[in-house]
Parts: structure tokens; sequence; C-alpha cells
């Protein structure tokens, strides 16, 4: 004969304390045991839960709630990483960084440095400055270059002898694959004048520039 089932239960007994959940949506340990007795109260007695189908979603149950811990311990983890991130690239401010970009920042107190991305040795390696109409300031001959990132450096000076003025320039490279000029990515240095923390994580201000993601940094000056 199977026996009623009925009383007060000690949930403690199950490695389970009194649910915490004040959210009438979710489902806490003491609610979801509450459900287990009365499934095993309204049970057809002639085929009765056998015991191992009730250890089982016990099991399941903890599993969840493990999972869910774990979360909320992953989520803290992962907002005490970022803070820390936060506080070592405050440490930026002032230095200078390499960033992939086509764009960069001539001031007129010193050269404007960067380097071409080479995917594969070429014979050739050529940087081309040009100002924001789009005119061909400068166009730098690299000589023959190995794989690999290829520094340049432009003096600030154009084609015709003059001072370029200060302002923002588009770098662009090519190589000689073979028989035929093709394009090769470039990066630039830059000044951080500050990092921020915002929705889309850290990012650093360049002068001149504006903000780009703090992954985008390749090397620090």
């Amino acid at each position: 004969m199977v026996s009623p089932i009925g009383g007060n239960f000690d949930f403690s007994s199950f490695g389970l304390g009194a649910s915490d959940a004040t959210d009438g949506g979710k489902l806490g340990q003491e609610e979801f045991l509450k459900l287990m007795i009365t499934q095993l109260k309204n049970q057809d007695p002639f085929k009765p839960l056998e015991s191992g189908e009730f250890l089982g979603q016990l099991a399941q149950f903890g599993t969840v709630s493990g999972l869910s811990d774990l979360k909320t311990s992953f989520d803290g983890l992962a907002t005490s990483l970022v803070s820390n991130q936060a506080l070592q690239a405050a440490g930026l401010v002032g230095r200078s960084v390499l960033v992939a970009g086509p764009a960069a920042y001539h001031d007129s107190t010193g050269p404007l440095t960067g380097a071409v991305d080479l995917p594969a040795s070429s014979s050739i390696v050529r940087v081309q400055i040009s100002d924001a109409t789009g005119e061909v300031v400068r166009m730098l001959d690299l000589g023959g270059q190995a794989a690999g990132h290829v520094r340049f450096e432009w003096d600030g000076i154009a084609s015709d002898g003059s001072a370029a003025p200060p302002g923002v320039y588009s770098v662009a490279a090519q190589y000689l694959d073979g028989k035929e000029m093709r394009g090769a990515s470039t990066l630039v240095h830059a000044d951080v004048e500050s990092v921020t923390l915002g929705t889309q994580g850290l990012a650093v201000q360049l002068r001149g520039l504006g903000a780009v993601p703090f992954s985008d940094i390749e090397e620090i000056g």
C-alpha cells in the first residue's frame, strides 16, 4: 500500500534552503519542492513515482540552480575585470599607441609614423599620403620588404618641398604581388587623450582621430 504524503517537510534535509525569490514569475527552491510534494500526493497509487524519478527531478533542479549561481558569479567577475582593465587603460593617457586605420593626424611637431601590414614579402612597397581633399601630398618608397609590419615615417614635407599643414591625412599602402600592385592595410601612431568606459566597452580618444575601441590597439609606445 502506498502511504499518503502530508505534513510539513524540512527542506533543508535536501540541502535546499527557503526560497529567496520575490518575483512571482520565478520558481524558487521551496516552491519547487512544494510542487513535487503535491505531485506525490496526487499520483496514481497503482503507478507511484519511482524514487529514482524523484531524485532525478531534484538533481535537475539543483543543476539549474547551480548554473544560475555560477552565472551570477561570472557576472561579478566580469564586472571586476572590466573595472581593473579600465584602471590599467587610464595609464595610456599621454602615451602613443599603434592602431589600425587609414587616417593619421599630423601636428607639425614631429614626423607622422606608422606601419604597413605586409601579407607577403615584396620587392616594392609604397605608402601614399593624401590630404583631406584626396590630393596626394607625398609618396614614400619603402623598397623591398619582408612580410610583417613594415615601419614608415613621414617628416611632414610635401612632394614640392613645402611643409604640410597640421591636420588629418589619409594613409594608403601598396605592394607588388607578382606582376600587379595590391593594397595593404596600414597602422598609425596616435596620442591617447582620454579613456572612456561605455556600453560598448573601453574606448580610447586619440588626438585628431576620435574614439577607437581599446581592442584596436596593437602596440603601446
